[in-house]
């Protein structure tokens, strides 16, 4: 017997034992109302997607060809309607989640107004965000079950056996909108204990994955502009434990860390590690910072020394009091980076690059896999690369390495459109639409994910409809760009009312006053006129 009819027969039972003074309530109905409230808290939600996580982990071991992707989405309406679509074209949810960007909480959801990616945006409103999304996609559900409850009611008016069992059926069988997101904590907000403090607020809202990443808390910068610092491993492994206490004291017990390196693009940190004896943590840290040999007699009035084999070095000290690493060092850093975050709690990576080259996350990958051959990596998909002249170059290079005739392209200028229908483009977008397919093959990517897709794609759109709305097209560019289209792709928001709620409080109206109840979907609604 399915859930549901198990909560009409409970109800039912406990409608008797109360009596006369429950006359009025209906067991099926409150059926619906539990079917379509499922999780009731915010950690109900993180234990049931991190186990969707480990699953999926696990599924991806065994084979590659099963990886996971996400949209990063600055709202709970956005949100929902990405989950919406995928159910509507893809019938199914399964390996797809949502992503949570501090860039996109920081450019639209400060009260100061839009930042940059600084992390000078408040705490709250990253476990603010993840709270609002998980509240948008239950509410999906609620109205998808809610049409479902209709039409069986109409099934059965009908006498309709067939129909009535066809939609029992998917009823018993409801797959949520609720999937795992990955939120960004960013560099922690501070010490390990504001770290803490931070990640129970996001796996009390629901977040079963958060990421963090290695830069300095109070200079982190965006992954993909310059001035990045980093810190010590062993600052580090502090955030990563305190995320997995914060985890363990709620009672997620399979949350997810995923610990991202920005070593590949930064050439700063802040400290000096401590170091107890040779080839330890910190002397491996130390080791990558640009220095000089000195004699004490060489030394200036507040340097810093480090003794490292009975020699004296003095490391490149910035009048902003930051220290350099050496250039070229990057990628083996990323590579020490990664390796120590898996030995101590992490469970995803991710390496921040400058551009989408397989080529170059392999090279790193497969050094980290000769001491973890499991290691996976959530890879950034980034909008902050030029992805069409990212690949026509990469086309271009191979060609050349090829001895192909490449007179027809000036290199720098392959993101022309008179190239658009070259062979050189055409093969750059195949390599573009095959990019996360062979990273997840070639380079241990799990999770492939884009960070602010939907910042641009509501820019675009507006854009769009601002273009024509206030020049000669007034009207019509709304009705033919967007109503008309949202009648033709079946876009559920349409009937806006419905994606609202309306109908849903209609139907509870019913339940809790029978025939007087007030209701809003009558013959003079005027969303009757989409069908």
């Amino acid at each position: 017997m399915s859930a549901y009819q198990n909560d009409i027969k409970a109800i039912a039972a406990l409608k008797e034992v109360n009596g006369n003074s429950w006359s009025a309530i209906n067991p099926e109905s409150v059926a619906r109302m539990r079917a379509q409230n499922r999780f009731k808290t915010g950690l109900d939600i993180a234990k049931y997607t991190a186990a969707i996580m480990r699953k999926d982990m696990a599924e991806y071991d065994a084979d590659s060809s099963v990886y996971t992707q996400s949209l990063g989405c600055w709202h709970g309406f956005i949100g929902q309607q990405k989950l919406i679509s995928i159910k509507k074209h893809l019938k199914t949810t399964n390996k797809r989640y949502l992503y949570l960007s501090g860039w996109m909480v920081a450019a639209l959801r400060s009260e100061f107004g839009p930042l940059p990616d600084q992390s000078m945006h408040e705490k709250t409103a990253v476990s603010g965000l993840i709270e609002e999304l998980y509240t948008f996609l239950r509410q999906a559900d609620a109205r998808e079950l809610d049409l479902l409850f209709t039409a069986l009611d109409t099934a059965r008016a009908e006498g309709d056996k067939a129909k009535q069992d066809e939609i029992q059926a998917q009823i018993d069988n409801y797959e949520t909108h609720v999937v795992p997101i990955i939120a960004d904590i960013d560099a922690g907000f501070g010490n390990p204990e504001a770290t803490y403090l931070l990640a129970k607020k996001m796996i009390e809202a629901g977040a079963c994955c958060i990421q963090i990443e290695n830069q300095v808390s109070d200079e982190k910068q965006c992954g993909h502009q310059d001035g990045k610092v980093t810190v010590p491993h062993e600052d580090f492994l502090a955030k990563i434990n305190a995320v997995r206490y914060a985890f363990l004291e709620l009672g997620v017990d399979d949350g997810v860390i995923v610990a991202r390196t920005d070593s590949l693009g930064a050439g700063l940190t802040k400290q000096i590690a401590v170091t107890k004896q040779p080839g330890d943590l910190g002397d491996q840290y130390n080791s990558f910072l640009d220095c000089e040999e000195v004699s004490a007699a060489d030394l200036n009035n507040g340097d810093v020394v480090i003794n490292r084999g009975g020699k004296l070095l003095r490391p490149k000290r910035l009048a902003s009091n930051l220290f350099q690493f050496r250039k070229g060092t990057g990628e083996d850093r990323c590579v020490l980076d990664c390796i120590t975050s898996l030995q101590n709690g992490a469970d995803l990576l991710w390496i921040e690059t400058e551009k989408p080259h397989v080529g170059q996350i392999k090279g790193m990958v497969d050094r980290i896999r000769q001491v973890i051959p499991n290691a996976k990596l959530v890879y950034n998909n980034s909008p902050s690369f030029n992805w069409t002249l990212n690949f026509r170059q990469q086309v271009f290079d191979a060609m050349v390495a090829e001895g192909k005739d490449v007179s027809a392209y000036d290199r720098t200028k392959l993101m022309s459109v008179e190239y658009d229908e070259t062979e050189l483009a055409q093969i750059a977008d195949e390599k573009i639409r095959t990019f996360q397919r062979d990273g997840s093959a070639h380079a241990g990517i799990f999770h492939h994910l884009i960070t602010l897709p939907t910042y641009h794609t509501a820019a675009l759109s507006t854009d769009n409809l601002a273009k024509g709305y206030f020049a000669d097209q007034g009207m019509l560019a709304y009705v033919k760009g967007v109503q008309r289209q949202e009648l033709r792709q079946g876009i559920a928001c349409v009937k806006h009312q419905n994606m609202a709620g309306s109908d849903i409080g209609d139907n509870h109206k019913e339940y809790f006053a029978g025939e007087a109840a007030l209701k809003a979907s009558g013959k003079d609604n005027t969303m009757n006129q989409f069908h």
